[in-house]
Parts: structure tokens; sequence; C-alpha cells
């Protein structure tokens, strides 16, 4: 008879070969309820889950007709952008391989290159109503450097919503705490009526990750 409690959660036996890290990383997928849905429902990764609880709370993708997303790898987020706003054009781009996705532009180069905001607005052909971020840097193992590269790629995000949005257009990104967003928060309050934090049920209890939704783009008009 199987034991309940404590004796339910999975654990792996330990590899020789395989660091403590490795090991804690797997024990939590096998454990992670995220990712046994993500499989059930056929979502590329848990993250699906995130926007899903974000849009349940925000209203971001119903209705949405063009939409940007950085940072697309593997896929989760536009999947859900699919099955929620099916007629919506959908770009995507990440400087990782993307299997395609039906009705989805995939770009392969890196958002930060000075080509990359130009050619996702000329795939869409019209301006998003609706940009959405997901990217993180690649980590170097120091927290603070880490933050800071990541939170530069979140800016440059905001950036180029409030260049291309369409007026009552939204903007949801992922950032991480540590109190250097600011001017993040300073550009998003100038450029949308509603600025909001929000950490999804999704997103792991011990994770700093967080979510920024910005709503009701105002307009270039008004810079």
């Amino acid at each position: 008879m199987a034991r309940a409690g404590k004796d339910s959660v999975r654990r792996l036996k330990t590899a020789k070969k395989r660091k403590a890290s490795s090991q804690r990383w797997l024990e939590r997928q096998l454990n992670d309820p995220y990712v046994k849905r993500a499989k059930e429902e056929d979502y590329r990764s848990r993250a699906a889950f995130k926007l899903i609880e974000l849009d349940d709370r925000f209203g971001l993708v119903k209705g949405a007709k063009r939409v940007v997303d950085l940072g697309i790898a593997p896929g989760g987020w536009a999947q859900v952008v699919r099955r929620r706003a099916p007629k919506a054009a959908i770009v995507g781009i990440d400087i990782l391989e993307t299997e395609p996705i039906e009705g989805v532009e995939i770009l392969l180069m890196d958002f930060m290159d000075d080509a990359a905001p130009a050619a996702l607005t000329a795939a869409l052909d019209g301006s998003p109503d609706l940009v959405m971020s997901d990217m993180a840097a690649n980590t170097v193992g120091h927290k603070q450097t880490d933050h800071l590269r990541t939170m530069a790629l979140v800016e440059a995000a905001a950036w180029f919503a409030v260049e291309v949005l369409e007026t009552g257009g939204a903007f949801v990104a992922k950032g991480f705490a540590g109190g250097t967003d600011k001017e993040l928060l300073d550009l998003l309050k100038k450029h949308f009526k509603t600025v909001k934090h929000a950490k999804p049920p999704a997103s792991r209890k011990g994770s700093s990750e967080w979510y920024v939704v910005a709503q009701g783009f105002k307009g270039r008009d008004e810079d």
C-alpha cells in the first residue's frame, strides 16, 4: 500500500555525476502540478499557466488582434494566445530555436538587435494591441548582475511597446524583484492608464519573479 504524506513526493536516486542543483531541479519538475498540467493540456511549458492566470485576472488576450511575443521560446505563451484569440495575428522573436506553431510567425533573432523592432512590426502589418515579454537574460551566477541584465531587457521591451502599440493597447512583462525598477514604472505610468504588479499562482513561491501589467496605452500623441 502506498503511504501518504511526505512519502508521496517523488524523489530521484542521486546519480554520481549529477550536481545537487540539477537533482533539486529534476525533483521539483517531477512534483510540479503545473508541469503535469502542461503535458496533459499540450502546452510546451508550465509558463503558459502564468499567462492564463494573468489573462483571467486582467483580460489581456481576449479580443486582441495583433500580438508580439518577445522571448517566445518554447512557445507556451503564443499557444495560449492562439487558443484564446484564434483570429489574432501573432509574431514572436527569440535567439533560441522555436518549433513552429500554426498561425504564428517566429523570428530567429536577438530582440536587442537594432533590426528587430522593424522586423516585428513588418511581420504584423500593423500596430500590435498587445506586447508581451517573458524574456530573461542568461544568468552569470551573480545575483545583482543577473537582475540588472534582465531588467535591461524588460525596459527595452517597455520602450518597444511605447513605440509600437496602438492606443488602448497593453503590455505585460516578467521582471525580478530587486528595487531597481523605478525607471521602468515611471515610464509605464507615463504612457498607460493603469500599471500593476502581479505574481500569478503558477509562479513558484520561491522565485523572485513578478509581472508588470500595463493597460490602456495613451498613444504617442501624449508623449
